[in-house]
């Protein structure tokens, strides 16, 4: 049993890791590349999400339904939020999101916490830059605006605050589908 626990936890480490050269793909100039051959277009996040206040030193690991481990967080500090999707086809991931970003993208709460401490929020943000990464690109990995490595795939959305660049990150397939509409579609192909 002792070997089964060490083999799981050797694992998970495994998965957590830094992708050998993360640091080095720069996202951003890759998206600046692909904004700049009209590949990029205008997104909104708009689904409706849950989210609870994180505790303080909590790390929290995104896990993508079908895929595995997405990403994880850097720990939370006071006023951080934990936030759930509200998406089956993802297995709802959660996610940590700066207290100061938070109140920037999601506003007031929409009714009273669960048992839970769970409470409904209305994405409120701005629409965001996107392209869709092509069959041909990736997978790779890059360092997340957070400081934790992500690794984006064909099919995925790389995203990017239109007023910040330096704010880029993934967002899964099948979670861009299931939150995001589109306001404005690229002017080429993806």
């Amino acid at each position: 049993m002792r070997l089964k626990h060490s083999l799981c936890l050797s694992f998970a480490l495994a998965l957590l890791s830094v992708p050998a050269g993360a640091q080095d793909f720069d996202v951003k100039a890759f998206f600046a590349k692909a904004a700049e051959n009209g590949r990029a277009g205008m997104a909104q996040k708009t689904k409706m999400v849950d989210a609870k206040p994180a505790a303080a030193g909590e790390v929290v690991v995104t896990i993508i339904r079908s895929e595995g481990v997405e990403t994880k967080s850097k720990p939370a500090e006071s006023g951080d939020m934990v936030v759930r999707n509200r998406c089956p086809e993802t297995g709802h991931e959660i996610y940590l999101v700066k207290a100061a970003s938070f109140a920037k993208r999601y506003g007031a709460a929409q009714n009273e916490a669960d048992g839970e401490g769970w409470r409904a929020y209305r994405p409120s943000g701005v629409p965001m830059r996107y392209l869709t990464l092509s069959a041909s690109e990736g997978p790779f990995s890059f360092m997340a605006p957070w400081g934790e490595a992500m690794v984006a795939k064909p099919g995925d959305a790389i995203v990017q605050d239109p007023t910040n660049p330096t704010d880029t990150y993934r967002v899964a397939a099948a979670s861009f589908s299931c939150t995001y509409d589109i306001v404005e579609k690229p002017k080429a192909g993806s």
